[in-house]
């Protein structure tokens, strides 16, 4: 949506091109009083008046209504990005605690910053080779380490390295 108001230019033309339609036939009209009218063009200019009035009347209705629904939605826009930036700030935080939480268990399982790194990558879903080629190092180097991250940690494997992480995040 614009904010220079674009988006209603069709509803003002409507708008004035019937109060243009109004104006102009009560003008002849008024031009007509003087010389005598017959019944039936008197009918037939009111008629093209009432209508045009009606056209503007409906218009400047749809006009309003656009307008209101403009606000509606700007309020409800700027509402979900409030919530988003929200929703982002709570989830950098806990991501922020989750990490301090992995540096923690690698503290404790006593991991080496090459057996950090190849697990970090391992609970990213990366492959041995990927991982190895991000450390510029041998898929069979990679593979070591992952297993003696699997040895120090009392796990079976990279799935039970996730689940060890994941388990309490996703509740009962």
């Amino acid at each position: 949506m614009a904010d220079d108001g674009s988006e209603f230019k069709p509803l003002g033309w409507g708008v004035a091109a019937f109060g243009a339609i109004f104006l102009l036939v009560g003008l002849d009209l008024l031009g007509d009083y003087g010389g005598g009218i017959s019944p039936v063009h008197l009918v037939v200019e009111l008629a093209v008046m009432a209508l045009s009035a009606t056209g503007v009347a409906y218009l400047i209705l749809r006009l309003r209504h656009a307008r209101s629904t403009v606000v509606t939605l700007a309020r409800d826009v700027a509402t979900a990005r409030q919530e988003a930036e929200r929703w982002r700030l709570e989830a950098a935080d806990l991501l922020t605690k989750l990490s301090a939480a992995i540096t923690r268990q690698f503290d404790r399982w006593d991991l080496t910053g090459a057996e950090r790194h190849v697990a970090l990558g391992l609970l990213r879903g990366r492959s041995h080779k990927e991982i190895a080629r991000e450390r510029n190092t041998s898929e069979r180097t990679v593979r070591q380490q992952a297993g003696m991250v699997y040895q120090k940690g009392g796990l079976g494997g990279r799935s039970e390295l996730a689940a060890f992480f994941l388990e309490g995040l996703l509740g009962p």
